[in-house]
């Protein structure tokens, strides 16, 4: 991998390979070098192990083009969104891969208003970055470097405010909490902690020395899962490195994954909360079933974050989210936020009285199949032709890619923005069904 995988967003790279610190002060101060507001920039990373090399880099960087800096070091991603809002500062830059393995590492970018940078903004980031040119501003006019000592209870306030904390405190929960050594301990702890549970944290050192693979899926969980039995907790909390996102895992130690995270969270906001919802188009359809039973309606955004945080804005959402373990709460911040998902799922928990296994049962139940196609970029769109074809009954969507949708099932295909093959994903009532979609837009493409 020679080259850094950019994107609108923001951009991930293998440290040593791909990304340096020369490039990462090339993007950083790319961007900020871009941003007309005063104010200074936030600059925070997940726990892994390359993270302060590369921040080093860039809070110099932005200082030498005169940009003030507040250094907040391990942060989780959400609440790099919360730390910008709550300073005032003109952007942000959160220095992470994600759920990528160790040897990488990455940037993702925030705008003043506490999300991730839309596709407008990140267009012009990526001008600047390849007409690249260095602002350096003479002695007298470097900017200022801060250290900000605390950097959660901005965060903790705002998702405590979304809960009933004295009856989740009578509850006193057992809880594990798997934060991977990523970020997510830094408030995952604290958070738990004035909620009243015993919790037991995994991984709770933000040193990037990851003892599984860091995406929180099933497999990677096992043995998370068998700690938690022996724990008797009563929920299982499982964070990807920056903690935006959250797999469950129940009582019986069972995995219930991404996918529910986000359907009992809005299962649980809709009780007191009714109005507009926003999801991406590769999401669950549990989330339409629960906003026709209690009373909402659901939209869809192309997939992205920023993608569905704009859309959340424009409707004025009162909930939305993505199915990769991420609800966003407009009342906290427009971020993925597994903090968010941990409270309220223990809100839940404690206002009905049912435990994490009961709640899923609550929510109608699918099956999703997720594969990889391979296709050369220009034939992409005699794939759609023909798949849309082929099932003259479904409605069909080329919000993102094509999606065709029925009553019980539906199928997204979208391209891949750096690998020659399309994603498809399908969710059906059975996983024969769901398999059964997958395998069409794998046969045409076979056929082009």
């Amino acid at each position: 991998m020679s080259e850094p995988i950019i994107s609108v967003s923001g951009l991930r790279g293998i440290i040593g390979e791909s990304l340096d610190p020369i490039l990462a002060i090339k993007y950083s101060t790319a961007f900020a070098g871009g941003i007309q507001e005063e104010g200074p920039i936030v600059v925070t990373r997940d726990g892994r192990a390359t993270g302060s090399m590369l921040a080093q880099a860039i809070c110099s960087g932005l200082s030498a083009i005169g940009r003030d800096v507040i250094y907040a070091d391990v942060a989780a991603t959400p609440t790099a969104g919360v730390l910008v809002r709550s300073l005032k500062a003109a952007g942000g830059i959160q220095i992470s891969a994600s759920h990528n393995p160790a040897p990488y590492n990455g940037i993702k970018l925030f705008g003043g208003h506490g999300r991730v940078v839309d596709a407008h903004v990140g267009e012009k980031v990526l001008q600047a970055y390849h007409d690249y040119t260095f602002p350096v501003v003479s002695h007298d006019k470097i900017g200022k470097i801060t250290n900000l000592e605390d950097t959660y209870t901005d965060h903790i306030d705002l998702v405590l405010k979304t809960v009933d904390v004295a009856a989740i405190k009578s509850k006193k929960f057992k809880v594990v909490l798997d934060s991977h050594h990523g970020a997510g301990s830094v408030v995952g702890q604290r958070l738990l902690e004035t909620l009243g549970c015993e919790a037991v944290c995994l991984g709770d050192k933000p040193d990037g020395l990851f003892e599984h693979p860091p995406e929180p899926t099933e497999t990677n969980l096992k043995s998370t899962a068998a700690e938690a039995v022996k724990f008797g907790a009563d929920a299982v909390f499982c964070q990807d490195p920056d903690a935006d996102r959250l797999a469950v895992i129940d009582e019986t130690g069972a995995y219930i994954g991404e996918e529910y995270t986000l359907a009992i969270t809005l299962n649980h906001a809709l009780k007191t909360r009714k109005g507009n919802v926003v999801i991406n188009c590769s999401s669950s359809r549990m989330s339409d079933d629960i906003c026709k039973m209690n009373g909402s309606t659901l939209h869809m955004s192309a997939v992205g974050e920023a993608n569905v945080t704009s859309k959340m804005i424009e409707l004025d959402a009162v909930y939305g989210g993505e199915g990769n373990g991420g609800p966003i709460d407009p009342q906290v911040g427009y971020v993925r936020d597994s903090f968010v998902a941990m409270a309220q799922v223990l809100d839940a928990m404690a206002t009905s009285g049912k435990k994490i296994s009961e709640l899923k049962a609550e929510i109608p139940a699918y099956d999703i199949c997720k594969t990889k196609v391979a296709i050369e970029r220009d034939k992409i769109g005699g794939l759609f032709d023909k798949l849309a074809a082929r099932y003259p009954d479904a409605a069909a969507s080329s919000m993102d890619g094509l999606r065709l949708d029925w009553d019980d099932k539906w199928i997204l295909v979208r391209p891949s923005n750096t690998e020659p093959i399309v994603r498809a994903i399908a969710e059906a009532t059975s996983m024969a069904d769901a398999k059964e979609l997958c395998d069409a837009a794998a046969e045409i493409a076979g056929t082009l």
